[in-house]
């Protein structure tokens, strides 16, 4: 890959940044996690995990179909860890930080199902994707999702029907942070959602026996606090900036 003016060179095409989606859909359920495993995890990263309450951290578990955008069309999968920003400081803590949206995530885990993201992702952003298959329902008034990889189930996540949202205009910027090759990256992600529903609870996860199951499994998955869909989702990626040590 070669990067110039804001440009990237990835499978000999060109990708500008910042990087649009102008349409996906997602659903996804944030579920309780054992702190204690969450901080191994993170440990080569230097980040901390957000707790909700004392052991416990959030973990995001998500299946997106993105349908028009940059990278084209492509399913994901995302494990994803709520954090504290790198710079002490930075913005509120634990609860404080969720209730005002002050809110970082650690993307850990990130299969997809096609060879152009996957060399964006790593190469752009540092996104720790890797190739899977998926079958999704999306747009069911129960969406389901499972996505397998080197032919073993890696996971099952059924959503029962949740109560729809009102629409707003606005936007939420959020910093994504990834980690790959020892580097610790960390992007500025917009993203503006539409017809959405969500319910407390209300997620059904079936772990499989591909090696991400198994490290899911240890994170003692609990209650799952809240599962959402969302109709119609835009973001913008913009470039990643290396977080080096000194400024954690």
């Amino acid at each position: 890959m070669t990067a110039r003016a804001e440009t990237y060179t990835v499978l000999g095409r060109e990708v500008a940044s910042p990087v649009e989606i102008r349409h996906a859909t997602a659903f996804t359920a944030m579920v309780s996690v054992s702190a204690e495993a969450v901080a191994t995890l993170l440990e080569p990263t230097g980040l901390s995990a957000m707790t909700w309450r004392p052991g416990r951290a959030l973990c995001a578990i998500v299946f997106v179909d993105y349908v028009d955008g940059d990278l084209g069309p492509y399913n994901e999968f995302g494990v994803c860890f709520l954090v504290h920003h790198h710079r002490p400081g930075a913005g509120a803590s634990g609860m404080r930080a969720l209730l005002r949206g002050e809110v970082c995530a650690y993307i850990h885990r990130l299969p997809v199902d096609g060879d152009f993201t996957l060399a964006a992702g790593r190469e752009i952003w540092g996104f720790p994707k890797t190739l899977a298959d998926f079958d999704c329902r999306h747009r069911s008034v129960r969406p389901h999702g499972s996505v397998r990889a080197d032919g073993r189930e890696i996971v099952d996540l059924r959503l029962g029907r949740g109560l729809s949202v009102p629409d707003s205009s606005s936007s939420t910027t959020l910093t994504a942070y990834s980690h790959l090759d020892s580097t610790l990256r960390a992007t500025p992600w917009t993203m503006r959602a539409a017809s959405v529903r969500t319910r407390p609870g209300g997620a059904r996860i079936s772990l499989g026996d591909h090696p991400i199951a198994d490290e899911l499994r240890g994170l003692d998955i609990g209650t799952t606090l809240m599962s959402s869909s969302i109709g119609h989702l835009s973001m913008t990626f913009g470039d990643a900036e290396v977080v080096h040590p000194d400024a954690r």
